[in-house]
């Protein structure tokens, strides 16, 4: 009787799944338009006064991201100064929408690869899962494998879908 083999773990395939980058913790969003002045202006006095008197303790040991939902102007100060009151409780602090937040966790995530085991390797980037990976995480990925790998696909290592393959 012949022996069973898994072709897929014999054909040196290296399966990267970007879940295993998802940062734990708990997003939440500042929103400055709470402190504009009839949702629009934002008045000097009044926002030093909202900065001094908040309890930011709210923020502890989360991933907070700073943005305006509103179409108005806000001095890029204003955003600094929510920053300075923030960051100590803050595990990160980014600014940018809950999607703006995954986008920047999981960049710097990716920056983070030791990418010379990957070297003329063949690249499955997983698909698929229980957590969101945001496309640009995908994208990102790519383009940092692309310039030293045998070949990049995409899926299971049992099906997937032929995305890049290096001339010899």
């Amino acid at each position: 009787m012949d022996e069973i083999k898994n072709k897929v773990s014999e054909s040196g395939i290296v399966t990267i799944d970007l879940e295993n980058f998802y940062v734990e913790g708990e997003r939440v969003i500042f929103d400055i338009q709470q402190v504009l002045f009839q949702g629009l202006i934002l008045k000097e006095k009044e926002f030093r006064e909202f900065i001094k008197s908040t309890d930011w303790s709210f923020y502890q040991n989360k991933i907070v991201g700073i943005c305006c939902s509103v179409d108005a102007i806000v001095p890029t100060w204003a955003y600094m100064l929510l920053s300075i009151a923030i960051e100590p409780f803050a595990t990160k602090l980014f600014f940018g929408t809950l999607n703006d937040i995954e986008n920047f966790l999981f960049i710097e995530k990716i920056s983070q690869l030791d990418i010379k085991k990957y070297i003329n390797s063949r690249i499955v980037i997983k698909g698929c899962g229980d957590k969101f990976v945001p496309t640009n995480a995908y994208v990102q990925l790519t383009v940092l494998l692309k310039p030293i790998a045998k070949s990049i696909m995409y899926g299971e290592p049992c099906s997937t879908v032929p995305l890049f393959k290096a001339k010899n």
